[in-house]
């Protein structure tokens, strides 16, 4: 279900030392003992009001045990265990009376680094890296001084109409609208700091009086629109920090006012059922808005009184949890959009959260797994994105680029070297200076292949390191179709050389539209199995969603062979008792074998569904080939039962032609199986199916693969 899950636990080594401990609320508890173990001895008893626990201080490495009671009972929970061995990267936070003085210590402005130069002071090498970015954001400021519309509330008179695609285009506008005025702030306050010049300083009062004046019980409240009410809340506050001492009282006192009444609600909401997020983590926006929250009370704390609740509220639980999206290993189960519009999020409040605190969240062990996930699933070159909402949305590289600057590891380093373009200006004017990425003395890719367990994601490619290369995208996730993922469990996407060769169909029009729910949340609209005409995994069981999921059971990886399987049987709701699918890159011939084992209580007519953004051509009754452009994909069945090709049809999408299409069993039946070849470039080498007294071999060229029984 939702609740947060009991970690650490199964033995499992931990990324992070001292590791982060987290377990479900007992009703009504008034606070907690936690007793860490190493074999027959305690090690450490913590106690805490909040059900989770970040020690501030590193573990020995060894073996422990953990178990946890509420201080008004005697009896614990079961003992869980972890470790803590030289793989674990040592990431320690203080106590939240600790990181409150060193907020205190650091005078405004604290969003940037101390000691930060105006551009006339800045030497010849760092002039050289940031001059571009410096005249390009002065360009772009006066250049919407008078292109960028003023808001006012008279603009966005209030509606509570339910979602419709009127009401999402409406929010729609307000958002543009309002991101164009904070970033316009952001971007004023910043060139007055660097040059003291007057027409910036000015341009930041006039839009920062513009957004403190619209009412926060308007459209930009939080109740109607979070997203643009949390954005006017940091762009204030970030605007205040960097021209503190030459804002007037008055103004000062008005805009600390709106900061004051707009925090009220988000705050209200995030500590609302004892700090809900706490125990039920898996909230998009709550989780970002505790974010925001830790920020603007790390950058207010000391200027009015209730700042200190703020921080204590959110800012240890948010370094400690960061995103609920994954495990250790820095995955995100939410899709490739929502990873990559959190790289957003994470520079414009990491940084200066990280100057306030002394924390540098770019530094902790989920985010260097985080930036190996952005490397693998949206390499340099690649041609979109995978998995979840808005899958089909273009990758925004300036973006990636400026995340994984500030991430010093050798991925990181290969990623922003082959990574055209720049990073935004006003990213880069506030990053630290040399960047982290700058340095790594050895760039390198991560593997060729990864395997994500806890979001359930493999990644293969033919060659990481080569724009061009073939690369297979699986899932099997054990947050099944929760909030923004997909029936998609055991589905697959294939790309060639910057080209899409197997899609995920469809797109998001808004959020939970009707033909979201119909068609682009389903299995039909993935390369994944369903049966009796497009019967698939469950979508619409709001929170047990996260119970209709799957898991990768099996992951090897070898330089001429990967290999995965999923388990989807959950996903199915009961309707099926076998759907596995197990998937082999044969890396020497680039060609992708897929075998789907099915079971059912009930006889089904099951069917292999692909989709592809070019016509699916009929070479025989058991081939097919797709041409995208200069890259082609032959897909051939190994099947002998009868299966059979079928044209298929779905909603059209606006942004580029689909074509749909399954092999269908003829009969119905309480098993199946599918053996599909997929030959990347229709090299066509020679397949054999050889059969013995201990099973089935499967020879694709020179390469030999043992099928499972």
């Amino acid at each position: 279900m939702a609740v947060v899950r009991a970690a650490p636990t199964s033995l499992a080594v931990q990324a992070q030392n001292p590791p982060s401990f987290t377990w479900a609320k007992y009703r009504n508890a008034p606070g907690y003992i936690v007793e860490v173990s190493a074999g027959s001895t305690v090690y450490a008893t913590y106690t805490t009001s909040r059900n989770f626990y970040l020690p501030s201080r590193r573990f020995p490495n060894n073996t422990y045990t953990w178990r946890v009671r509420p201080t008004h009972v005697v009896d614990w929970s079961t003992p869980r265990s972890f470790v803590i061995n030289a793989s674990s990267t040592v990431f320690e936070v203080p106590e939240n009376d600790a990181l409150r003085a060193t907020v205190l210590s650091r005078p405004h402005p604290r969003s940037v680094e101390q000691g930060f130069l105006m551009a006339s002071n800045w030497s010849p090498e760092l002039r050289a890296k940031r001059g571009p970015a410096l005249t390009k954001l002065t360009t772009d400021v006066l250049k919407q001084v008078t292109t960028y519309t003023i808001p006012a509330d008279s603009q966005w008179p209030v509606t509570s109409s339910t979602p419709s695609a009127a009401r999402q285009a409406y929010l729609g506008t307000i958002t543009n609208v309002i991101g164009q005025n904070v970033r316009q702030l952001e971007s004023a306050a910043l060139l007055y700091r660097l040059t003291k010049e007057s027409r910036y300083f000015d341009e930041a009062l006039r839009r920062g009086d513009a957004l403190a004046a619209l009412d926060p019980n308007g459209m930009t409240s939080y109740v109607n629109h979070d997203i643009v009410h949390r954005q006017i809340i940091i762009s204030l506050v970030k605007a205040m920090d960097l021209i503190d001492g030459d804002l007037d009282a008055t103004r000062r006192a008005k805009w600390q006012a709106v900061i004051k009444t707009r925090v009220t609600p988000m705050y209200n909401d995030l500590i609302s059922n004892n700090f809900r997020l706490d125990e039920l983590p898996y909230d998009s926006h709550g989780g970002t808005a505790l974010l925001y929250l830790a920020t603007v009370s790390a950058l207010t704390l000391g200027d009015f009184p209730e700042a200190s609740a703020w921080f204590d509220a959110t800012v240890r639980a948010y370094i400690n949890s960061v995103n609920p999206w994954s495990g250790n290993e820095g995955g995100y189960a939410n899709g490739g959009a929502y990873a990559m519009y959190s790289t957003d999020f994470f520079i414009q409040l990491w940084q200066p959260l990280a100057r306030a605190t002394g924390v540098d969240l770019f530094k902790k062990p989920w985010t260097v797994g985080f930036a190996n996930m952005i490397a693998e699933f949206m390499p340099p070159g690649a041609t979109g994105l995978v998995f979840g909402d808005q899958h089909e949305s273009y990758l925004y590289t300036p973006q990636l680029k400026s995340f994984m600057g500030r991430i010093a590891t050798p991925a990181a380093a290969w990623y922003v070297r082959n990574t055209i373009g720049d990073e935004p200006p006003l990213h880069l004017l506030q990053a630290p200076y040399p960047l982290p990425v700058d340095t790594v003395a050895a760039p390198a890719p991560p593997p060729n292949a990864i395997v994500l367990p806890s979001t359930g994601w493999v990644a293969m490619h033919s060659n990481l390191a080569d724009r061009g290369r073939t690369s297979v995208y699986f899932k099997s996730s054990p947050y099944g179709s929760y909030n923004h993922s997909h029936g998609d469990q055991n589905s697959l996407v294939i790309d060639s050389g910057g080209r899409r060769m197997l899609i995920e169909a469809g797109y998001q029009d808004y959020y939970a539209s009707p033909l979201g729910i119909s068609w682009y949340r389903q299995t039909k609209a993935h390369n994944a199995i369903t049966f009796d005409g497009g019967v698939g995994q469950i979508t619409t069981d709001n929170v047990n969603n996260l119970l209709r999921n799957g898991k990768i059971t099996a992951f090897s990886a070898t330089p001429t062979v990967d290999y995965a399987q999923g388990d989807a049987v959950p996903a199915y709701g009961g309707a099926l008792t076998t759907a596995t699918r197990s998937v082999w890159y044969l890396r020497n011939s680039d060609t992708v074998v897929v075998l789907d084992k099915l079971a059912s209580p009930t006889a089904r007519k099951f069917e292999w569904n692909l989709h592809t953004r070019a016509p699916i051509v009929a070479e025989s009754a058991s081939a097919l080939k797709v041409t995208n452009v200069d890259r082609s994909l032959c897909i051939s069945s190994l099947s002998t039962d009868g299966t059979t090709y079928k044209p298929l049809t779905g909603p059209a999408n606006p942004n580029y032609a689909e074509y749909h299409g399954a092999w269908v069993k003829g009969t119905a039946a309480t098993s199946a199986e599918f053996l599909v070849v997929l030959d990347v470039g229709c090299k066509r080498p020679p397949v054999s199916l050889r059969r013995s007294t201990s099973g089935r071999t499967l020879v694709v060229g020179t390469t030999s693969i043992v099928l499972p029984q």
